[in-house]
Order: C-alpha cells, then structure tokens, then sequence
C-alpha cells in the first residue's frame, strides 16, 4: 500500500543526505585549494630562508627511514649543477630544476614540488599532495560530521512534522467515515489547509450531486407510485366486473375494457422505464455523427401505423441530410415521443408534418401539428412529469414531454412550444454546426 508519510519521508530523507553529502563535497574542494594556498605559500617560505651561497655537499641529518605520505623533501644545488644537498636519499625527485610550482608523479604518488633560484644556488622544495588531500578530507569532516549526528534528530522530526501535516487528511477521512448513506451534507474546510480543499472541494460536489439525485430518484418513485395507483385500481375494477359479468357479450366487453387499461398501465410503465433511463448520467452512450433527415423518415414510418389508425396525414419533409451529434438511440426515442404526443392530440383526419432542416446554422427538427394547440399559460408546464392540461382528452400518461426534455437537456438541445393558430408546432434546435460538416 502506498503512503504519503513514507514517500514523503522517504524523498525528504534523500535530499537531505544528498544535501549532506553535496556540502561535504563543496566543503571538502574549498578546504583542498585553501589547503594549497597555504601549503604553496609555506613552500615559498621555507625556500626563501634557505642558504643562497654554495656550501660543500652535505649528507641528510636524519638518515631514518622518511615518511613518504607527510614529509617535506628538499634539494639544493650550486652554479655548476652539483647537487649539495638532499634531504631524504630515499625518495627520486628530477634532477632538474624548473623554476615556480610543477606537479610530478612519482612511484609514491604525485608530489607539489617549487624551485626558485637563490643567489647562485637552486633551491627545490617538494610535498605529497597526500598531505594535502588528508588535511582537506579532515576539514570537510569535522565540518560536516555535526550534520551526520542531527541525522537522527531530523529524521524524527521529519517524520512527527509529516505526520501532523498529514492530520487534516485523517480528519476529513474520519468525518466522512463516520457518516450514513443518508448524510449528504458538505463537509466543513474552513479550518482546513488550502491543499486539502481542493479534495474536500471535490467531495462537496460530488455529494451534492448525489444528494440531487436521490432527491430526483426519490421524487421519481413517489410520482410514479402515485400514477401507477390509479391505473392498478382501474385494473382490479375491471378484473372483478368481469368476473360478475351475467352474460358472454358482458364479459367481451369487461375483458375489453381490461385489455385497454393494461394497455394503458404497460404503456405508462414503459415510459416510467424510459424517463428512468434518460436521468442524468444513467447512460454512458457516446455521442455520434448522424443524418437527423434519416432519423425523421425513421420515426416517420414507424409511426405510420399509429398515425393510419386514427386518419392522420403524417409525412416527413427532408430532401437533404442535416448532420447532428449524438446518442442515435435517445435522440429515436425523444422524436418518437414528440411526434407521438402530436398524433395523440390532433384530430381524426388532421395532419402532423416532420420537417428537417438549417436555421441560422443550427440543425432544427421541426413537429407542426393541426391539433388545438395548448394554452398560453400551460407552455411553460407541459414538460413536468405527469402533467397533463386540464380538460385534455387524449389518452396519455404525461411523460412524454418529460421525456423529451430530458434527453434534449442531455444533448444541449433547445426545445420550444408555440401555437401558430393551426395547431401547436415543436421545434427541437440543435447545437450549431457546419454545414454539411
């Protein structure tokens, strides 16, 4: 499992010790030329105070065996080239002299080594480089090794700040953790750091989302439950008249007016099925490119039947292909119940005509019917679910409109109802496109 507390220590940690071991490093470069400096400069010195007249050749004092990691050697020579001293036989230094600091490798390593001319005497003044590197390695250490002990401390409290870093996290964990299904309130942030609102932020919505739902699911089931009620009365009425029918012909009739209330009550359980099914976010479909011009001639000849048995001209008008975006499905369905809902409210012998076409750049879905229209003030009320004008009657369940609206809101389709004095014209007006895109 992955932790925060961990990566982050973890991460914390590793720059540190890389900050640890970078400083000793720059430390260590800085004590090493500082050491040089000093080391030259002492080199200088000594040469400088050695004799500048030639002497007879003398043999080192200390005839012990050298310290090839620590000591200095020194060479001396006269005009002619003669070698008149050497401080450690031991050790091979060149035999010539060029004057100022030279670098040379010898088989003990590499060696600092200054010659300067005094008076008629060359003076050569030789140093490992090992020494150097050792005080400068011992500078950087002592420097750095008080950071190496703290190592510990800051670990700890790395560790203990990460932690109370984190507890804001552990809370807002702790408060939705303990809530019910039913909880679906904000949670507070106010006293929260500004990098865990973002996350209680997104929380917020998503529980206000959800709140919204269930309340749209729960007024759902009430108005559906109430609907269905009374076509299940209706249903049980009718069952018992036919079982108190005297004769044959009064129990055709009980089982034909059975047989429609069923009728009725499948198809209002059908549009309960469809209105569920278009709720927000019930439906992943992807959207697609398609002909609306096709889909009118579909839902047209669909519908036929519907529209022959009740004397109704219903006709499609559209010549050219109109592209939209969207769910093929939802889109049939929304159409079917618009061009539905016309047929049921427009007189025997009237007419209904689906027309597709460009408006303005947006693709329009056009319904006119020769039915009464709806008033004025009903417009606005048509689209709620199971809402019927009064005095209406055609048979129907009041959703389809709701239908209608729903999808159309999930496709950003604009929906308008106008009267034009010949019946009640529908326009679905899509989102604008290209034409012939």
């Amino acid at each position: 499992m992955k932790s925060i507390r961990h990566n982050l220590l973890i991460w914390l940690s590793a720059g540190l010790s890389a900050g640890i071991i970078g400083a000793g490093g720059i430390l260590y470069v800085q004590a090493r030329q500082e050491a040089n400096e000093i080391f030259d400069y002492q080199m200088k010195q000594l040469a400088a105070s050695l004799p500048n007249q030639p002497f007879a050749p003398l043999s080192p004092s200390h005839p012990a065996q050298p310290d090839l990691e620590r000591d200095i050697v020194i060479q001396i020579w006269d005009g002619s080239g003669l070698r008149i001293y050497h401080s450690h036989e031991q050790l091979a230094l060149p035999q010539r002299a060029e004057l100022g600091f030279t670098t040379i490798r010898t088989r003990n390593g590499p060696w600092r080594v200054y010659s300067m001319q005094r008076g008629h005497t060359v003076v050569q003044v030789a140093q490992p480089l090992s020494a150097r590197r050792e005080v400068a390695a011992d500078m950087a250490l002592r420097t750095v090794a008080p950071l190496m002990l703290l190592f510990p401390f800051l670990g700890a409290l790395i560790w203990m700040t990460v932690g109370r870093g984190l507890l804001p996290v552990k809370r807002v964990a702790q408060e939705v953790q303990s809530r019910d299904a039913a909880t679906l309130s904000p949670i507070a942030d106010d006293s929260l750091p500004q990098e865990i609102r973002p996350l209680t932020h997104a929380l917020n919505d998503l529980l206000g989302r959800l709140d919204h739902a269930l309340d749209a699911q729960r007024a759902f089931v009430a108005d559906a439950a109430h609907e269905l009620r009374t076509p299940l009365a209706a249903l049980k009425l009718q069952i018992q008249l036919a079982e108190r029918a005297g004769d044959e012909a009064e129990r055709r009739a009980a089982f034909a007016e059975l047989r429609q209330g069923f009728e009725r009550a499948m198809h209002l359980v059908q549009q309960l099925l469809t209105l569920a099914r278009q709720e927000p976010d019930a439906s992943g479909a992807a959207h697609v490119k398609l002909d609306l011009a096709e889909l009118s001639r579909t839902v047209v000849s669909e519908l036929a039947p519907l529209a022959a048995a009740r004397e109704i001209d219903l006709g499609a008008l559209a010549d050219n292909a109109v592209a939209a975006s969207g769910d093929p499905q939802a889109l049939r369905i929304l159409l079917v119940n618009l061009v539905e809902n016309a047929i049921r409210y427009t007189p025997e012998g009237g007419k209904v005509d689906v027309s597709v076409l460009y408006d303005q750049g947006s693709p329009v879905i056009r319904v006119q019917d020769s039915g009464p229209g709806i008033p004025e003030q009903e417009l606005g009320r048509v689209f709620d679910r199971f809402y019927r004008v009064p005095g209406t009657r055609a048979s129907g369940s009041g959703l389809g409109l709701a239908i209608v609206r729903r999808i159309a809101d999930g496709h950003g389709i604009r929906v308008e109802l106008r009267n034009t004095g010949h019946g009640l014209c529908a326009e679905l007006i899509f989102p604008p496109v290209e034409k012939g895109a």
